[in-house]
Parts: structure tokens; sequence; C-alpha cells
């Protein structure tokens, strides 16, 4: 077993446990932080995928912006302590988990846990896989095969934010 693999499994258990600890808590601030770690080990988990921009962009994008506005809007909600809802399990709740059980069970089966050649299947279907996660590869791919997207999308956005700001604009007399 190599140490890629063992770090990837590390941190495939951290973002699941981090997951399964985010929907638990009852602490809206302590579930924003948990989702913060499995964003993290998410970026982890590209990184050993060598997709370096994607592990990149996961950080910035929603470990950065998106949790301080999720946090934010909990702060503004000024959420007060209340008594945790107790529910009853009943059939349907243990009918749920079990098909959750059934579905990673098919998961595993389906990625070839149990096959042992995934990885090297994996490799030949693409063997520039190393190349193609990078940010030099993303950039050169932008800028030559899809530089008019990108323009468009680029007006797009300039033109979303001028229209913001005349309409956010206070009128004078």
């Amino acid at each position: 077993m190599s140490s890629e693999l063992i770090v990837f499994i590390v941190l495939a258990a951290v973002s699941v446990l981090s997951a399964i600890l985010m929907i638990t808590r009852a602490n809206p601030v302590s579930s924003a932080l948990f989702l913060i770690l499995n964003f993290i080990s998410l970026a982890g988990l590209y990184l050993t995928l060598h997709a370096q921009f994607v592990a990149i962009i996961q950080i910035l994008v929603y470990a950065g912006a998106i949790m301080v506005l999720v946090l934010f809007v909990i702060m503004l909600l000024n959420l007060e302590d209340e008594a945790p809802l107790r529910m009853q399990l009943t059939k349907r709740h243990y009918a749920s988990v079990l098909f959750a059980l059934l579905t990673l069970v098919l998961l595993v089966q389906a990625i070839g846990w149990l096959g042992g050649d995934t990885l090297a299947g994996m490799q030949q279907q693409s063997p520039r896989a190393l190349v193609n996660g990078t940010v030099e590869h993303i950039g050169d791919v932008l800028f030559t095969a899809y530089v008019f997207p990108f323009l468009l999308t680029s007006i797009l956005l300039l033109s979303a934010m001028l229209g913001a700001v005349v309409l956010a604009k206070k009128r004078f007399p």
C-alpha cells in the first residue's frame, strides 16, 4: 500500500466523519466549522488525485467565500439556544439507513474495491490525468480553445456588476 493511498484513505475518512458530524450537531456554528473541515479534506482529496487547480478553487471559493457568507447569515439570524427536538425513530428511518448502507455497498463494489485493479484501469483510461489537472493546462485550454466563451462570460459578469451598481445607486435630485 503506497503512502499516497494511505493519505487518500485518511482524508476520505476525515471527510466522511466531518460530514456526519456536520449534520448531527445541534449548534449551527459548530456545524459550519465541521463543514469547513469537510471542504479542506475534500481539497486534500483533490490534491491526492493530482487536481491542483480544483483543490485551490475548493479552498478559495468554498472554504473561504461561501463559508464566510454562511457564518454571516448564522450570526445575523441570532439563533437562540432552543431545546433540540426529539424525534421518535420509526420504521421509515431504519429503512432509509438500510437503503443508504446498501447504496454504499453498491458504490464500493462498482468502484472495484474487491477487484484490486481499478487504479491501473483508471490510469489506462486517462494517461494524461497528471497533466490535465494542473493550472497551466487549464489556463492553456481556457485561453486557446475556449477563449470566446471565456470572453462572453466575462462580459456577462461585467454587465451584471454594472447593472447591480446602477440599481443600488441612490438617485440624486
